[in-house]
Parts: structure tokens; sequence; C-alpha cells
């Protein structure tokens, strides 16, 4: 038996093709054997019909047996050589054919090509840092967006309960009177500004 593994043709058939092979060989064995058998068991039939008839038995197991290592001999060496010849011509896959699931190695790459595809690993590498660094970025502003957010409604509910507390105590519109206070706040610091202006020039005069 050939001691190739070939595990490609295994692969291929689902099986090595040495293991078909000694099938092949056990059922031929079987097969003589039986044949061997039949032929007995006939011989010993026409020997019965036979009239004092010299041969016994025995004599006849031991011719079979002697004939059979004949056959058996003539059979090994002939299975040999057609084992060989199952094995170079019909079930090994030759050198340049491929397996469907392998055909993406059939076009080998140069190592430019490896070159090319490392570059664009790594470029591929830095656009995901940078979309990431981007990610972070605007999840950190829209944090700070939240608490601006917070703030103005916090801002907006203080509006509100201001305005509350002056409709109670009858001020009218909190948003009119505050837009007075801020332009009565702005005539007083205009007054106070001529009146600093006025003191300085009298002490200087």
């Amino acid at each position: 038996m050939s001691v190739d593994p070939m595990t490609y043709e295994a692969q291929f058939f689902g099986f090595t093709p040495q293991t078909c092979m000694l099938r092949i060989y056990i059922a031929f064995q079987d097969y003589l054997f039986e044949v061997m058998q039949a032929v007995e068991q006939v011989i010993l039939k026409k020997l019965d019909g036979i009239p004092d008839c010299d041969i016994s038995p025995v004599q006849i197991r031991k011719c079979t047996e002697k004939f059979l290592c004949f056959m058996k001999g003539h059979f090994d060496n002939l299975f040999s050589k057609m084992e060989q010849l199952f094995l170079q011509l019909i079930l090994r896959i030759p050198s340049n054919i491929l397996l469907p699931e392998d055909k993406c190695k059939e076009t080998p790459y140069s190592e430019e090509d490896f070159q090319h595809l490392q570059k664009e690993i790594e470029q591929l590498q830095e656009k995901y840092k940078t979309e990431l660094c981007t990610k972070q970025a605007l999840l950190a502003e829209l944090e700070e967006q939240k608490i601006v957010q917070a703030k103005l409604k916090q801002t907006l509910t203080f509006f509100d309960e201001l305005h509350n507390v002056g409709r109670d105590h009858g001020t009218g519109d909190f948003r009119e009177s505050l837009v007075s206070l801020v332009q009565n706040s702005r005539k007083l610091q205009n007054i106070r500004d001529n009146v600093e202006k006025e003191s300085k020039r009298l002490k200087i005069s």
C-alpha cells in the first residue's frame, strides 16, 4: 500500500484513495475464497458419484488450499500493479487542478500587492481612530449641551417663579417690570457717571 497520505484527494473524494484500494483488495480476496470453496464443493460432489474413488476430502482440501495460495500470490502481484496505476492515474488530482473551495489560491499575490494591502489596512486603522476621536468629541459636546440646557431650563423656571410671585403681589407683568428696571438702572448709571465727572471738574478748578 502507498504511504503517501494524499490529503488533497481525500478532501475531494471524502475518503483516502488508499482506503478505497484496501476495500477493493479485501473484496477481491473474499470473492476468491468464496470461489475456491464453491469449487471444492463441486469437486467433492463429483467424487461422490465415482465408485471406489481413492481421493479423500482431506486431499481435496489440501489441493484447494495449495491452489488458493497460488492464486493469492498471483493476485497480490497483479493487485500491486493495479494499485499503482489507480493511485497515479485515476485517484490522484493533478497538481494544476484546484478544488472549488481553493479557487481563491489560484491567483498568487506578489510582494507589491501585499505591501499595498498592508498600506490600505494602516489607512483604515487611522481612519477608524480619527472617527473614534470625532465620536468622543461629539459625545462630550452633547454632554455640555445637556448641561447648558439644564441650566437654561433652571433659569427659565426661576423667572417663571418670579413672575408668579410678582403677579401674586399685584406688580403686573414681571417681564415688563424687569425691562423697566433695566432701563432705570441704566439711567441711574448715566447720572452717576455725570456726577462723578462734574465732581472731578470742580476739584480741578
